[in-house]
């Protein structure tokens, strides 16, 4: 059974599609937030309309007036293409099969940034001791980056009380060493990369790597082991390499989030999104992710003054589309 057809009742389609789930719900003209959260595995469905037919089905929701997805990889052309399945999300296919003409995709990072200001502010906790800075202000600019299967970045200005999301690939920006054991942890990974990024390092393949590297320079033989693993050995303490890797892990995104304020100067505030941060956020409070974010030599005093928040909400890529959805309904013309 199909999707009902589109009435009078408005409906705000919004997801979040990676390349292993696509999470739908719906969004209203008026309020913030979002309702009827839907998770959907991507190998159950031959395209992405599949999968929005049965998540319309699954909530009783008439077709689409708005269709408005975050997408966890490069928009070109108004589409998109996974890697990690054989999905093709494009705009024109999107508006044909639901004879919707507001259709958008967006960057998953670009959605989080544009989600950072329609928190509740308890969901941004500071890391270390630099208050988080108020988003309510006329003018601001700020990043936010998270690791997970890859490092996602991006940027929020707001200008005269528009918010201008800055769309990033920082992460793929080449590793930059600060310490002596990095530099051999670079080494190490040159063996095995052509070119190594931050994303080499900060994601969940990145822990891999880090502890993997630390074997080769101890001469250890190390069992490959899994990023999940990895940290579950690091928080009780059984494997120190394991707790060396996690806190080189923090260490080093710190250094990555610093770099990346200096570049967009984004010195009004950094968060730090994702799976990975949210799960450990014990390991990231007690890490040096600080002392990497502030070491920028003649600017340590500068970026000192930034305050870092771990994002708590649990969906903010979905937050993020829904206020974009809403902003595509608000200026059509009544």
């Amino acid at each position: 059974m199909g999707p009902a057809e589109a009435g009078s009742a408005e409906t705000l389609l919004i997801g979040d599609i990676g390349g292993t789930n696509a999470r739908f719900a719906l969004a209203d003209r008026d309020g913030t937030g979002f309702r009827n959260e839907r998770i959907f595995a991507c190998d159950d469905f031959d395209s992405p309309e599949g999968a929005v037919e049965a998540y319309l089905t699954a909530v009783g929701a008439p077709a689409p007036t708005v269709i408005c997805f975050a997408v966890a990889g490069p928009i070109v052309d108004n589409s998109v293409r996974f890697t990690n399945n054989t999905w093709h999300i494009a705009v024109s296919s999107l508006a044909a099969t639901f004879r919707c003409e507001m259709v958008h995709l967006l960057n998953d990072f670009e959605a989080i940034a544009l989600s950072l200001p329609a928190m509740d502010p308890a969901q941004a906790q500071a890391i270390g001791t630099v208050p988080a800075g108020s988003l309510g202000r006329s003018d601001f600019s700020i990043c936010v980056m998270g690791p997970g299967t890859g490092l996602g970045a991006a940027g929020l200005l707001r200008r005269a009380g528009t918010d201008l999301p800055v769309v990033s690939e920082a992460g793929h920006v080449g590793f930059a060493p600060e310490s002596p054991l990095q530099v051999e942890i670079l080494k190490a990974l040159q063996s095995r990369y052509r070119r190594v990024s931050d994303e080499r390092l900060v994601s969940g393949m990145g822990i891999e790597n880090i502890y993997w590297a630390l074997g080769q320079i101890g001469d250890l033989q190390l069992a490959p082991t899994s990023d999940a693993r990895i940290f579950e050995l690091a928080e009780d303490g059984r494997d120190p390499i394991a707790a060396q890797a996690t806190d080189l892990f923090f260490e080093i995104l710190g250094q990555v989030t610093g770099n990346f304020v200096l570049s967009l100067g984004a010195f009004d505030g950094a968060y730090i999104a994702g799976g990975i941060a949210q799960r450990h956020a014990g390991l990231l409070a007690a890490s040096r992710f600080r002392e990497g974010f502030e070491s920028k030599g003649r600017h340590q005093s500068l970026l000192a003054r930034v305050p870092s928040c771990l994002v708590t909400h649990p969906q903010p890529g979905l937050l993020g589309a829904a206020e974009v959805a809403r902003r595509l309904i608000a200026i059509q013309p009544g």
